[in-house]
């Protein structure tokens, strides 16, 4: 395939996992609003902590394939003229949070790219690879008649984003067309993974996949959780439990590790976004995979508190210099979902922390990628012994090997020392 001109607006893991992917055989332009970022691209710095990202980063680096004149490579921008006016593809993976007050994604951005495209470059074709409520891509068309814009959805992991690009389940583009074809033969050009499954559908069943895929996994998340939840309150062994379920070739043993909640990035979002779609249609399931999300969170917290109270009564009161009583203190142990990631947004342990403050408990937090001092009024400490120390109990959603020396002191529902 002849090098092509690819814009990708947006650089988080899914933009920029993309715009590294296909800067491997085209002349791919990142587009974002934050200069800092753009900067750090054009320095051959990921911006986002993703391994294989900065890999093929440093590989575009030595070879004179960042921010150069090379007919295929990564260069980064803030100007619009520069990233769109010669674009062959733009694909925009702009960000589209949940907004509680309207129960909508908020799909402005994706808009604003649509706009400012059709001023620029109306013949380039437009692909939304940000997550958009079930008959969006449909709408946005029938409002700009001039543009040929497509939906694919994305099935990415944080932290894991290239890596599933470069070994991706399935590709699935939301057109029956030639342009739809071109698109997919670029996401296989970047692949290594061979014979992956392409499935070409209508613009409105591929927004229905994915939201639908990433609710079935925090169904998943829930049901496992739920399972742990009835194994603490009755003294059971979990683990055996899970064991012997997965056992069930129709089940498997695979994403069923115990954790705190869903959270992160897609989860919470795309199922509150699936059950306003169910507004108007007859429906259980849903509404009960969002509730149990926030079950488990009371149940966490307050299986906490407990220990915590357990905890307070087989030891000495503790008291500051003026003879005050000092209530213990809760460590959290990362606010990031999962290893090899630096995002933290919608992460269920938050909820926890909220949860404990609630109840006057004080919580102090080991967050490394944190730069500021505080999160959410609660102290940050950037030195693991001094956190550990002061740490009464310690909560990680994932056991660490460096929590290892403390195990005592933490509390987790990890069972299996996966993300999965």
């Amino acid at each position: 395939m002849t090098p092509l001109n690819i814009t990708v607006a947006g650089t988080g893991y899914v933009g920029l996992s993309l715009a590294v992917l296909m800067a491997q055989h085209h002349k791919v332009t990142a587009m974002d609003i934050v200069q800092a970022k753009v900067d750090q691209l054009n320095d051959g710095i990921s911006p986002i902590e993703d391994a294989d990202i900065q890999q093929l980063l440093n590989q575009y680096q030595a070879e004179g394939r960042i921010n150069s004149r090379s007919p295929t490579g990564l260069t980064a921008t803030t100007d619009p003229q520069q990233a769109y006016a010669n674009a062959d593809w733009v694909i925009i993976a702009t960000p589209t949070d949940y907004d509680s007050r309207s129960n909508y994604f908020n799909t402005r951005s994706i808009e604003a790219v649509v706009e400012t495209v059709g001023q620029i470059n109306p013949s380039a074709s437009l692909v939304i690879k940000s997550t958009v409520p079930v008959g969006y891509t449909e709408k946005l068309r029938q409002q700009h008649p001039d543009l040929h814009i497509m939906f694919s959805p994305e099935f990415l992991r944080e932290g894991k984003a290239l890596h599933d690009n470069l070994y991706p389940s399935r590709i699935i583009v939301g057109e029956q067309s030639e342009q739809a074809q071109t698109f997919a033969d670029l996401l296989l050009q970047g692949a290594i993974k061979q014979d992956v499954p392409v499935l070409f559908t209508n613009s409105t069943e591929a927004e229905a996949i994915k939201l639908f895929a990433n609710t079935y996994l925090a169904m998943r998340v829930a049901y496992f959780n739920e399972l742990d939840t009835y194994a603490a309150m009755h003294g059971l062994d979990t683990r055996q439990i899970i064991e012997g379920v997965g056992l069930d070739p129709r089940i498997g043993n695979h994403y069923n590790n115990p954790s705190f909640g869903y959270g992160g990035y897609c989860l919470p979002k795309d199922t509150k976004q699936l059950l306003a779609n169910y507004d108007k249609v007859p429906s259980n399931l849903m509404k009960a995979i969002v509730d149990s999300n926030r079950t488990r969170k009371d149940f966490i917290a307050e299986d906490i508190i407990e220990r915590v109270y357990r905890q307070t009564l087989a030891e000495p009161p503790q008291t500051d210099s003026n003879g005050q009583h000092v209530p213990p203190t809760v460590g959290v142990y990362r606010l990031v979902m999962k290893e090899g990631s630096d995002n933290f947004r919608a992460s269920a342990i938050q909820g926890i922390m909220k949860r404990l403050k609630a109840k006057g408990i004080q919580v102090v937090v080991y967050e490394p990628v944190l730069k500021e001092d505080h999160f959410f009024h609660s102290p940050v400490l950037n030195d693991l012994q001094t956190f550990k120390q002061r740490s009464a109990v310690i909560v990680a959603n994932r056991l660490a090997n460096e929590l290892l020396d403390v195990r005592d002191k933490v509390y987790t529902r990890d069972l299996f020392q996966s993300d999965a």
